[in-house]
């Protein structure tokens, strides 16, 4: 029951204070539950950020379900998911109920413009915490350079290309290295 609680009361800060979506809250997620509370391996939050990345739905709930679940089963996951969304739905609720007088205030266009700043760099620090938990092989770092060799490219010729495909092509990828090592094993 304590490990419940800490759960609900982990994610409810983690939903409270992390502004950008999902991915700025991996970097506080990692913090929280691999170096703080060391509840989770690396390996472990790797895993979990592939598998939050890979199902449908925001990376944010995926992630928070995955370790509500690893740490407390069903319950421990349903704690989770609860707890990291009641701060986002608060606040947008009360932002809806004011929305047109609550942008047209100058502090808080100020506000977001910093926030957006925090953002990138939130999002930029667990891409490197990623980077640096990574095997370091042959394969993962042809996937990543591809991958961030096709990004560039496509941003700066303007080409629209989802975020979806990247996955998709890179999982398909990698399931066939699988069965390419195990027909070598046989």
């Amino acid at each position: 029951m304590k490990k419940i609680i800490s759960l609900f009361l982990t994610f409810l800060k983690i939903g409270a204070f992390t502004f950008g979506g999902g991915y700025a809250m991996i970097a506080l997620i990692k913090n929280e539950f691999v170096y703080k509370k060391q509840w989770i391996t690396d390996e472990d939050f790797i895993t979990m950020v592939a598998i939050a990345e890979s199902t449908p739905g925001p990376v944010a709930i995926n992630s928070a379900t995955y370790i509500g679940y690893k740490l407390a089963g069903l319950s421990g996951s349903a704690v989770s998911t609860l707890a990291v969304c009641i701060p986002s739905f608060l606040i947008i609720y009360m932002i809806s109920l004011f929305f047109d007088a609550f942008l047209s205030i100058t502090y808080v266009q100020h506000a977001f413009k910093g926030i957006q700043a925090c953002v990138i760099y939130l999002i930029f620090s667990a891409g490197i915490q990623m980077f640096k938990d990574m095997k370091k092989n042959f394969f993962n770092m042809a996937i990543l350079i591809c991958v961030t060799g096709c990004m560039i490219c496509f941003s700066l010729f303007s080409i629209h290309f989802s975020s979806i495909f990247y996955i998709l092509i890179c999982g398909a990828i990698g399931i066939s290295m699988y069965f390419i090592k195990s027909q070598k094993r046989k």
